[in-house]
Protein backbone atom coordinates (compact mmCIF):
# COMPACT_ATOMS: atom_id res chain seq x y z
CA UNK A 1 0.00 0.00 0.00
CA UNK A 2 1.25 3.42 -0.85
CA UNK A 3 0.38 6.38 1.27
CA UNK A 4 0.20 9.82 -0.20
CA UNK A 5 1.51 12.31 2.29
CA UNK A 6 0.68 15.60 0.69
CA UNK A 7 1.70 18.68 2.61
CA UNK A 8 -1.14 20.70 4.03
CA UNK A 9 -1.63 24.11 2.47
CA UNK A 10 -0.14 26.89 4.55
CA UNK A 11 -2.58 28.86 6.61
CA UNK A 12 -2.14 32.59 6.34
CA UNK A 13 -2.52 34.39 9.60
CA UNK A 14 -3.86 37.88 10.00
CA UNK A 15 -0.69 38.82 11.88
CA UNK A 16 1.54 37.75 8.98
CA UNK A 17 -0.54 39.69 6.44
CA UNK A 18 -0.58 42.71 8.71
CA UNK A 19 3.20 42.67 9.04
CA UNK A 20 3.53 42.47 5.29
CA UNK A 21 1.19 45.43 4.82
CA UNK A 22 3.12 47.51 7.35
CA UNK A 23 6.47 46.64 5.78
CA UNK A 24 5.16 47.49 2.32
CA UNK A 25 3.80 50.84 3.54
CA UNK A 26 7.07 51.77 5.22
CA UNK A 27 9.07 50.76 2.13
CA UNK A 28 6.90 52.99 -0.07
CA UNK A 29 7.18 55.79 2.48
CA UNK A 30 10.98 55.57 2.60
CA UNK A 31 11.17 55.70 -1.19
CA UNK A 32 8.87 58.72 -1.42
CA UNK A 33 10.47 60.39 1.59
CA UNK A 34 13.98 60.07 0.23
CA UNK A 35 12.81 61.60 -3.05
CA UNK A 36 11.19 64.45 -1.15
CA UNK A 37 14.33 64.87 0.95
CA UNK A 38 16.50 65.13 -2.13
CA UNK A 39 14.19 67.75 -3.59
CA UNK A 40 14.28 69.78 -0.36
CA UNK A 41 18.04 69.25 0.15
CA UNK A 42 17.28 67.73 3.55
CA UNK A 43 17.38 63.96 3.32
CA UNK A 44 16.86 63.38 7.05
CA UNK A 45 13.64 65.41 7.07
CA UNK A 46 12.36 63.65 3.96
CA UNK A 47 13.10 60.21 5.39
CA UNK A 48 11.32 61.08 8.64
CA UNK A 49 8.26 62.30 6.78
CA UNK A 50 8.38 59.25 4.52
CA UNK A 51 8.54 56.78 7.39
CA UNK A 52 5.65 58.52 9.14
CA UNK A 53 3.55 58.47 5.97
CA UNK A 54 4.55 54.87 5.29
CA UNK A 55 3.49 53.78 8.76
CA UNK A 56 0.14 55.46 8.17
CA UNK A 57 -0.27 53.73 4.82
CA UNK A 58 0.69 50.40 6.38
CA UNK A 59 -1.74 50.85 9.28
CA UNK A 60 -4.56 51.69 6.87
CA UNK A 61 -3.81 48.64 4.74
CA UNK A 62 -3.56 46.51 7.88
CA UNK A 63 -6.99 47.57 9.16
CA UNK A 64 -8.51 47.09 5.70
CA UNK A 65 -7.18 43.51 5.57
CA UNK A 66 -8.46 42.82 9.07
CA UNK A 67 -11.95 44.05 8.13
CA UNK A 68 -11.94 41.86 5.02
CA UNK A 69 -11.07 38.75 7.02
CA UNK A 70 -13.62 39.25 9.81
CA UNK A 71 -16.63 36.95 9.58
CA UNK A 72 -19.82 38.87 8.96
CA UNK A 73 -22.33 38.05 11.69
CA UNK A 74 -25.96 37.93 10.64
CA UNK A 75 -25.31 38.74 7.00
Amino acid sequence: MSQHNEPEPEKKSIKNDAGTAMAFGIAIGVALGSSLGLLLDNLALGMGIGIALGAGIGAAAQSKQARKQEPKDGQ
